[in-house]
């Protein structure tokens, strides 16, 4: 399978792009310098004579709280840059798979957020982010939409390689507390988007590493793990706080929790455990020598 990987240099397009090749499927891995999502005669002309059988799209504008004072920016990309992807996989059949975001919902509540009630995002990121999905179901037939949250990979900043940073030169940290997600180690959720793509299960759906936790109780983890390899972790003081302690820009959701029962609906394997994959994802760095 050809398959087309836009936003290729980040964390999850880096990780897609080895899977596809580990399983013997061609990537065409694309980023800004090849083609420009906003420019909607570069990605009619790129992605027709790319000739592929897939668009996976990654490609995004991700900055949340600079998206409040670049609101124009962040919806040409998100919304228009998407709309001309669907529009070209639309005119040549392809599939297209949208890769979306836990922000679409108002992150209220502690219930599960299930893949298809009520969107009603709560910050201009998540506004064009919804719109973008809008783009993709109004468009096309063949499309996946897959939202994930709290995504941590090689090829990137993250908030586990922030802790770790901090951890390094602080003995202290405050860590929010009242924010309720789930990490999602950027191999894993790889593996199970290159499955969905060769699939024919369209629709919406949720992934991310099984379990829940809250930025403190994430920070208390990778220190504990990171103490394996570097002792001096062990002594690092962690505190939870309410997120009312780092005021931002952008509102947060306080409840990242996704539902992922559509993936055992349709078949697919659910990810393994948040603490076994930062187990997996800490190991990686450290042979990497990022760590």
């Amino acid at each position: 399978m050809k398959v087309l990987v836009t936003g290729a240099k980040g964390q999850l397009g880096y990780d897609i792009v080895k899977e596809l090749l580990r399983r013997g499927d061609t990537p065409v891995a694309v980023d800004v310098e090849e083609m420009d999502i906003t420019d909607k005669e570069a990605v009619d002309n790129y992605i027709t004579s790319a000739n592929v059988d897939a668009v996976i799209h990654c490609a995004g504008y991700t900055a949340v709280d600079n998206a409040e004072d670049n609101a124009e920016l962040c919806m040409k990309i998100n919304r228009d840059g998407t709309l001309n992807i669907a529009e070209v996989c639309k005119r040549l059949d392809i599939k297209m798979m949208y890769i979306s975001t836990d922000y679409v919902f108002n992150g209220e509540g502690e219930k599960p957020w299930e893949p298809d009630e009520k969107r009603e995002p709560l910050n201009v990121y998540g506004q064009t982010k919804y719109e973008g999905e809008l783009a993709v179901e109004s468009t096309l037939e063949k499309y996946y939409i897959v939202r994930i949250s709290w995504v941590f990979g090689l090829n990137g900043k993250n908030f586990v390689c922030t802790m770790l940073n901090l951890g390094k030169t602080h003995d202290k940290l405050t860590v929010v507390s009242d924010q309720i997600g789930s990490p999602t180690y950027t191999v894993d959720l790889s593996k199970l988007l290159v499955d969905m793509v060769h699939s024919d299960k369209y629709g919406r759906y949720h992934a991310t590493n099984e379990g829940i936790c809250s930025w403190y109780d994430f920070t208390c983890e990778i220190m504990k793990q990171a103490a394996e390899y570097y002792p001096e972790y062990a002594n690092v003081e962690v505190s939870p706080v309410g997120s009312d302690a780092y005021p931002a820009k952008a509102k947060r959701p306080h409840n990242s929790r996704m539902s992922k029962d559509k993936l055992t609906q349709n078949g697919f394997d659910r990810l393994p455990v948040w603490q076994d994959a930062l187990k997996r994802y800490l190991k990686e760095l450290k042979e990497n020598e990022q760590f």
